[in-house]
């Protein structure tokens, strides 16, 4: 329980970038999402702007810092020095506009460009689900392909009617959350191991069994295995 308390404690926050072309939604996702509202006047990100915001998952706090980065071309250096150290990518496309789409792979690599590798969860989002039509849906089977070819998961949302919004960022804290919870046991049980507690890994492994059974997923099952 002592090393749980110590673990949970460092466990804070998770950084996620959106990122996408001009007027593709990104500043609508996420206000829909942290303010539950949806603004007809748009008004172009300048630069950068971010949100927070808090979860309770499995009864531990836990906050995402959600970065809305501008999507004009003059503003791409600025915007990029904040893409480093971000725990989850979104790259967001508008499914009536196809180019956009084509856009995304080279936002993707801007952001991973500044990320180790493997180190970001990546997914594929794309806006304006409400305007349903035979374009948006041809859009959509292309979506799917760009997203097993960016290794990304795909998701289509409407900030207008909130449709998926809600769903989709629960699924970003989950696996922001797990990812987190995952490096801090690597850096526990590493600092543990150097003064000798070689029966951490046991006993957390033990204390995530009694107190995060619903968390047992394959990346910590892995960990465990170690």
């Amino acid at each position: 329980a002592f090393f749980l308390e110590i673990l949970v404690m460092q466990l804070k926050i998770s950084k996620v970038v959106v990122v996408g072309d001009l007027y593709v939604g990104k500043t609508s996702l996420i206000n829909r999402f942290c303010k539950d509202n949806f603004d007809r006047d748009y008004k172009a990100t300048i630069g950068v702007d971010f949100e927070i915001e808090r979860f309770e998952i499995i009864g531990i706090p836990y906050n995402l810092q959600i970065w809305d980065t501008a999507g004009q071309e003059k503003f791409k250096c600025i915007a990029s020095a904040y893409y480093r150290g971000a725990e989850v990518i979104i790259t967001v496309f508008d499914l009536a506009d196809i180019q956009t789409l084509d856009h995304t792979k080279q936002w993707l690599e801007d952001a991973l460009r500044e990320n180790e590798p493997d180190s970001s969860f990546i997914f594929l989002v794309g806006t304006k689900k409400d305007l349903s039509d035979a374009v948006c849906e041809r859009t959509e089977l292309d979506a799917i392909r760009f997203a097993n070819e960016m290794q990304a998961e795909y998701w289509s949302v409407s900030a207008k009617t909130g449709e998926n919004v809600k769903e989709f960022f629960s699924r970003v804290a989950a696996l922001a959350f797990e990812q987190s919870m995952i490096k801090e046991l690597e850096k526990t049980a590493g600092h543990m191991a150097q003064i000798g507690a070689g029966n951490l890994i046991s006993m957390l492994s033990f204390g995530f069994c009694m107190y995060f059974p619903c968390l047992q997923s394959e990346g910590l099952r892995k960990f465990f295995k170690q």
